[in-house]
């Protein structure tokens, strides 16, 4: 009977040790998560306009996606570095500034995602994305950017870009 109830303590206290998942507890503190989040985008936007590969491509998960602006530009990581490494080693990729950034979590603290204004080559971007929390921090999964376009010269715009977009989505038919 005493071995029955040593095993039974035994299976609750490592049942209760472990999460649903099996996952490890992360203690979560909104505040102090989205300084990380905000230190790790700043830091990843650095890492371009130092020309720093490493730093760069190192933040991205393997499975990372890059969405760029022109409508071809849906990359995998691997993709995404063939396409930057010249960029990168001339010593001038891209200078992006965060103007302001929001910051949302789920539930656990263990996915992040954002939309940041930047200040760009471009004139003003938007970037928006995804993150996920491992046990070695914060890894960039998804990134989308966009040229924000100002709603007055949109029609413009779009006269400049209907030939490309049509032999674009042609390729589609």
């Amino acid at each position: 009977m005493r071995k029955l109830a040593f095993y039974f303590v035994a299976f609750v206290i490592l049942f209760a040790c472990k999460t649903k998942d099996n996952k490890p507890t992360i203690e979560v503190n909104f505040t102090k998560d989205k300084q990380a989040v905000n230190t790790f985008m700043d830091d990843w936007h650095l890492a371009a306009t130092e020309a720093n590969y490493e730093n760069y491509f190192s933040k991205l998960d393997s499975t990372s996606i890059f969405i760029g602006t022109d409508a071809s530009e849906n990359w995998t990581k691997d993709e995404f570095e063939g396409f930057s490494k010249p960029y990168f080693d001339k010593g001038k990729a891209w200078d992006f500034k965060s103007l302001e950034r929001n910051v949302y979590f789920n539930e656990d603290g263990s996915i992040a995602w954002f939309d940041e204004l930047l200040k760009t080559w471009m004139g003003a971007c938007r970037g928006s994305g995804v993150l996920e929390r491992n046990e070695n921090g914060w890894t960039l999964k998804h990134y989308i950017l966009s040229v924000a376009i100002p709603n007055e010269d949109i029609k413009e715009v779009i006269m400049a870009k209907r030939k490309n977009d049509s032999i674009f989505q042609s390729s589609f038919n």
